[in-house]
């Protein structure tokens, strides 16, 4: 299935197999200096992954956790699971697996204690921080020579290919899923 979802990204790319030999500019060049970016997260993601015997989705969801943590929005198992677009029992393995590892614990809800909510454990937070904050050096460096102004710019473009993104997401959802795979 993956290969023919792949094949059919590759036939319906934006750029024209032409003109993926010529210099791009604008907006084309964007989307593919955001692809190149993504491969390189991806690639970065996957040595921690590896080095601590998590799966991808496994990373995927801790960032969810982190990220609910960071904004003081609960985030349950159910919240979860449509977030990265898993069943409720692929869900409740991730869980069990991050809970195993130490990475997360589910905890009641405040606010709503009939409620369950994730959280990272100190110790993840730690790890992660530990490995991911060289990254942000890095980024910080790499952004300190554009002005405010700049870098609101860049941020606002960095928000539109992100909704972008996230739409196309929910747009081929229905196509893949239930072991449906996307024809040309």
């Amino acid at each position: 299935m993956q290969s023919t979802l792949l094949e059919h990204v590759y036939e319906n790319c934006q750029i024209s197999r032409k003109r993926q030999t010529e210099a791009v500019s604008g907006a084309e060049e964007l989307i593919v200096l955001l692809r190149q970016f993504n491969v390189e997260g991806d690639r970065f993601v996957d040595v921690f992954v590896r080095a601590h015997g998590l799966h991808r989705t496994d990373m995927n969801a801790v960032a969810h956790v982190w990220r609910a943590a960071e904004e003081r929005e609960p985030l349950t198992a159910g919240e979860l699971a449509r977030r990265l677009s898993l069943s409720p029992a692929a869900t409740t393995a991730l869980l069990a697996r991050l809970e195993r590892a130490g990475h997360i614990e589910r905890r009641p809800d405040p606010a709503d204690r009939r409620r369950i909510v994730l959280h990272m454990r100190p110790s993840a937070q730690e790890l992660a921080h530990a490995f991911f904050a060289p990254l942000g050096a890095h980024l910080r460096a790499a952004f300190s020579q554009y002005t405010r102004e700049e870098l609101d710019i860049a941020a606002d473009v960095l928000k539109k290919a992100l909704q972008a993104t996230t739409q196309a997401a929910d747009e081929a959802a229905p196509l893949t899923s239930e072991g449906a795979a996307i024809r040309p």
